[in-house]
């Protein structure tokens, strides 16, 4: 990653079209790039893989495109849409009944990441890609949440360990997934880890309500809402994966609701989040590469925590954003154990990553005897290893 990479023609317009509104001068920008476009087949698989393509072939259409496309890349763009429809009606109709049991029970639940952008900057037109449910909830409340869902056909995923099960509550991002007849949902309690930071609780606080069908939904300020997006997007960089897709979210969130969330309070926020040096990286990506123009006071701010990086690990990602070897894994372990508070749970959770259970360590090494199993536990002690590694 230190020599910059070379950003082809192919990736230039997948970035221009990673966006729900165009002025005229994008427009021409972008009609006349297409037309000097070679490898179709190249930009489709990257549209894919970036999780973007259902808001490509709508922007292709919007933008009078469709006749530059090979029929195959079109027709390729044009499936991957259909299916995104399909997908969010689904998973919208089943967090409505989630929505439904939890609100009878007077739980407030504010839904998060892509159902909540989907449902608002997105305009519910089946142009945000998702895999699952998010919903954040009170910490008090959790207990409540897991058994309501449980206890109407959700199943949970199992604890890796014994050993988390006290601790439940305060490792990973999320408890343990539940699922239920392909939907699956997440349930998070925490979204900005460390120092004593109250953002987490401001969201819940501030969260607005949505009509979601016959139910009601509550869904997050933009300006926190926006900052936990790009702690959530520098958190799959830390891991080694990014996709045009978190990066489009933050794109259209700034197009659909640019006051509430560029103003001095983001300044405060972030400050509190102690989160100043990524926002500033992801701020640099906005304006440089999809045209933001920021009022000086955050310029300034950008230019403070400047990193001649950026633009080098983002073409990383741009080319390849998935399956990449991870660079660093005991920096990545030692931040998970970090952001758990307390001794005995950080004692707790190493220890059930090197006891787990009979039934993860089965998975994990596609073993199917109980008693062989047993000859792969020695194997966990690397992980003793990533608290000292680089």
């Amino acid at each position: 990653m230190k020599n910059r990479p070379e950003i082809r023609d192919e990736e230039i317009l997948l970035i221009g079209l990673c966006r729900l509104t165009f002025s005229d001068e994008m427009k021409y920008k972008i009609v006349a790039l297409a037309a000097v476009i070679k490898e179709w087949n190249y930009f489709t698989r990257l549209s894919t893989e970036h999780g973007v393509a259902a808001l490509v072939y709508h922007n292709i259409k919007k933008l009078g495109l469709t006749e530059i496309i090979p029929e195959e890349c079109l027709e390729i763009l044009h499936s991957s849409y259909l299916l995104n429809i399909s997908r969010n009606a689904f998973h919208i109709a089943g967090t409505e009944e989630i929505l439904g049991l939890l609100n009878k029970a007077g739980i407030k639940t504010v839904l998060l990441k892509g159902l909540a952008l989907e449902l608002t900057a997105y305009g519910n037109q089946g142009l945000r890609q998702m895999t699952d449910v998010d919903i954040l909830v009170s910490r008090n409340d959790y207990p409540r949440v897991r058994k309501i869902l449980i206890k109407n056909g959700y199943d949970s995923h199992p604890l890796k360990s014994g050993f988390h099960k006290p601790i439940m509550a305060w490792t990973g991002k999320h408890l343990p997934t539940l699922k239920k007849n392909g939907l699956s949902i997440d349930i998070h309690l925490e979204l900005f880890q460390g120092g004593k930071n109250s953002l987490t609780e401001k969201m819940l606080s501030t969260a607005s309500e949505i009509k979601f069908g016959s139910e009601k939904a509550m869904v997050p300020a933009p300006q926190i809402f926006f900052l936990f997006l790009v702690r959530h997007l520098c958190n799959h960089e830390f891991n080694d994966e990014s996709q045009l897709r978190l990066y489009t979210d933050l794109v259209v969130l700034l197009e659909k609701q640019w006051e509430e969330i560029v103003n001095y309070d983001l300044l405060s926020l972030v400050n509190e989040a102690g989160m100043s040096k990524i926002l500033a990286w992801k701020l640099e990506l906005l304006r440089d590469l999809w045209g933001f123009s920021f009022p000086d006071w955050l310029n300034e701010f950008i230019s403070k925590w400047y990193n001649p990086v950026t633009i080098n690990n983002f073409i990383f990602f741009l080319k390849s954003p998935k399956n990449n070897k991870p660079s660093h894994p005991g920096m990545i372990y030692r931040k998970t154990i970090s952001e758990i508070p307390g001794l005995h749970r950080k004692v707790l959770f190493i220890l059930g990553d090197l006891f787990p259970s009979v039934r993860f360590m089965k998975e994990r090494y596609s073993v199917k005897s109980t008693l062989k199993v047993f000859l792969y536990y020695p194997l966990r002690f690397g992980k003793l290893l990533r608290l000292v590694s680089k």
